[in-house]
């Protein structure tokens, strides 16, 4: 009796301890090949592509809806926003942009879509709900950035050519400030406070740090990678973790990530990853962050805690975009 009292306390203790080792939750990214107009899924559990989905041309920019329902993905060859079912995994809508869409920004309730529109210099608005054209914003040559504040009261977009970051009033649509930042502005992040916001410059080779109440650039964050021409460092995606202490920069060409201690706006760290690292998303519980590596076709995983390259996982020809199920 005594014999089998034990085993059977070991065998619940090792249980336990093995579900203490498993993922709590296991979430689903799905990430947009620019190259072989598909999109990726997978599942970050086992770490392994489940599915790929057949999309229209060009995909880039791709994002959850807010009720996590649906995976959006600009096309850009298409000219379209194409909407794929979270529970179906197929390409079920889609939704009126302007031509070459690239990068989207959505608000807080999920019923507002904003685009970028890189050949037209425009911002399409999108009533989600309806799925239906609002109207255009016009802005710089080739916008591509998009974000907004955490207030839902700014709207921001990089233009790449033009050099600029747009403020834009959510309420009116008009332009209320431009500012100058470093050539070729590629993506915009606020800090969650909304005390900063972050705008990388992929070919002046440096983030650029804007106060949002006084429209004007407060600091440049420089990087340096021994080895490596100052050319071929070029800051692309933007990752900030919730407590706004450390951002992760996606330096493109150079194949790193840069960590950076965001009090200081120094770098602490750079990570190797795959080749071409363009953009990145958080796992919801912030352990892993996820990058798409453009020339190899992967995507590195990131042990947040560790800033460590845990993973490497091969997707389709030229990932560009990631998003992870909300």
């Amino acid at each position: 009796m005594r014999t089998w009292t034990f085993r059977a306390w070991r065998v619940g203790l090792l249980s336990g301890l093995a579900l203490a080792a498993a993922p709590a939750h296991a979430f689903i990214a799905y990430v947009s090949n620019e190259k072989s107009n598909t999109v990726s899924v997978i599942d970050t559990e086992s770490w392994t592509v489940t599915k790929t989905i057949k999309v229209g041309q060009r995909p880039r920019g791709i994002d959850f809806t807010r009720d996590g329902k649906f995976v959006m993905v600009a096309v850009g060859d298409d000219d379209t926003i194409q909407m794929i079912d979270a529970k179906t995994q197929t390409v079920v809508d889609s939704l009126p942009s302007g031509p070459d869409p690239e990068l989207f920004a959505q608000d807080a309730a999920g019923k507002v879509l904003y685009v970028a529109n890189e050949n037209d210099n425009t911002v399409t608005v999108i009533d989600l709900e309806k799925r239906a054209r609002l109207g255009d914003i016009q802005v710089g040559v080739e916008p591509e950035g998009m974000t907004i504040s955490p207030d839902g009261k700014t709207l921001i977009n990089t233009s790449e050519t033009t050099n600029m970051a747009h403020f834009i009033d959510t309420s009116s649509r008009q332009i209320v400030a431009n500012v100058l930042v470093d050539a070729r502005p590629r993506f915009a992040e606020f800090k969650h406070d909304a005390s900063e916001l972050w705008v990388s410059s992929e070919i002046g080779g440096t983030v650029s740090i804007i106060d949002p109440g006084k429209h004007e650039v407060t600091g440049k964050i420089n990087f340096e990678i021994p080895g490596l021409r100052k050319e071929a460092i070029q800051p692309v995606g933007i990752g900030m973790t919730r407590d706004d202490k450390t951002a992760f920069i996606a330096l493109g060409p150079a194949n790193r990530v840069a960590v950076v201690d965001t009090a200081s706006r120094k770098v602490t760290k750079y990570l190797l990853v795959g080749q071409r690292v363009w953009h990145m998303a958080f796992t919801p519980d912030e352990k892993f962050l996820l990058t798409t590596n453009g020339v190899s076709n992967d995507v590195s995983v990131i042990d947040v805690a560790a800033q460590k390259v845990i993973k490497t996982i091969q997707v389709g020809e030229l990932p560009w975009g990631i998003t992870i199920a909300p």
